[in-house]
């Protein structure tokens, strides 16, 4: 245990911002599972704003939060993509 003032001060906080902290990310993770389950672009935005925030304060990595949010986009990027079947045109023939 600290000795000194300011440092019992500081475990004070540290534990309120711990709190705060799992709360956020617990809330991020319950957001990209319903986007992962529905994948409609309303959750998905709501779930790449939610990882952004987290990025910008430092409770995740930059880089894990690009990653997350790639992985969201990709999910309605599939369902905005139409499957268009395109016929494979055969090679001509070169005249000699």
């Amino acid at each position: 245990m600290p000795v000194i003032a300011s440092a019992e001060k500081k475990m004070r906080k540290d534990k309120k911002r711990t709190l705060l902290n799992k709360k956020r990310k617990e809330e991020v993770k319950k957001l990209i599972g319903l986007a992962k389950k529905s994948k409609t672009s309303e959750s998905v935005k709501k779930a790449q704003s939610a990882v952004a925030k987290l990025s910008k304060v430092n409770i995740i990595h930059k880089n894990k939060a690009a990653r997350l949010i790639s992985q969201l986009y990709k999910l309605i990027k599939k369902e905005r993509t139409p499957k268009i079947e395109t016929e494979k045109k055969k090679p001509k023939a070169k005249k000699s």
